[in-house]
This record gives C-alpha cells, sequence and structure tokens, in this order.
C-alpha cells in the first residue's frame, strides 16, 4: 500500500460517515429549518446576531441562492447554539478515483507504444498487455499523484 493510498483510504473512512448522515439541505436551508424548530423569529435571530431583521432573511436566502460566506453561516449558527460543520464529500471513494485515473493514464501512455510496437511487427500477447498495463498502474500509483491530473486525459 502506498502512502497517498493511505491517506486516501483514511480520509474515505471518515468521510463515509458523513456521505450517508445528512442527506440534502432542506429546501429552505439549514438556517431557516434551524430556526423554525427552535421557534426564532427573524427579528430574534437578528438581535442574537447584532443585524437587521432584512439581513437574517437575506442570510436564509444567501443559502439558498448558495451565494452566503461560510463566515456568515459559522456567525448565524453560533447565534443559534450550533456549530457549522463544512466539508466536501466525493460520490464515490478516493481510492477508486485515483486507480480509475491511474488506469486512464496508463491506457493512454500504453496505446502509443502498442501502436508503435504493432508497426514494428513485435506485438504483445494479450496477457503481456495486462501485466504491462497493471505494472505501469502501479508505477503511477507509486509516482507523484498529481501527474495523474495532467492533461490529455
Amino acid at each position: 500500500m502506498y502512502a497517498a493510498d493511505r491517506a486516501a483510504r483514511a480520509l474515505d473512512a471518515k468521510l463515509a460517515l458523513a456521505r450517508n448522515s445528512l442527506g440534502a439541505r432542506p429546501p429552505r436551508g439549514w438556517l431557516r429549518a434551524i430556526r423554525d424548530a427552535l421557534g426564532l423569529t427573524t427579528k430574534q435571530l437578528a438581535k442574537r446576531l447584532g443585524v437587521s431583521q432584512p439581513r437574517v432573511v437575506a442570510l436564509e436566502k444567501g443559502e439558498v441562492d448558495e451565494t452566503v460566506t461560510l463566515a456568515s453561516l459559522r456567525r448565524a449558527a453560533e447565534a443559534m447554539d450550533c456549530q457549522l460543520v463544512y466539508a466536501m464529500v466525493p460520490n464515490r471513494p478516493l481510492v477508486d478515483m485515483i486507480r480509475e485515473r491511474a488506469e486512464v493514464r496508463a491506457d493512454e501512455q500504453t496505446a502509443s507504444v502498442s501502436h508503435t510496437v504493432r508497426l514494428e511487427n513485435q506485438a504483445l500477447t494479450a496477457d503481456d498487455q495486462r501485466r504491462q498495463r497493471e505494472i505501469l498502474i502501479d508505477q503511477l500509483l507509486r509516482g507523484k499523484l498529481s501527474r495523474l491530473w495532467d492533461e490529455p486525459a
């Protein structure tokens, strides 16, 4: 197992909990959902935040429109005795994304070599090609992962 693989697996384990726990944001946003659940009016929340009542309405709208800042969300959360939890949660495990990208890059590299080898009438057997592909994938995964994300793939 490679160092980057261990790091990705550790992060995947943490993210697995988040991936399945909260689900989608409420239609009117978390600020509104929590405020309503607590029974707070926009005027009451505004007083706790030290802002005007229209500012609270704008914050809630900004959350729904995805234009609110994290700092504003954090302050609003704290005013309601909540904490803001921020995360990016990949749609699938990071290790799978990395492996898939290494496979794509390996296929790109072997395609050009295979063409040259065929022109020289020295083609490899299908088993040899599979073994060479796995060796290249292994080398790519052991190397600097940032190189996986270079174009043209």
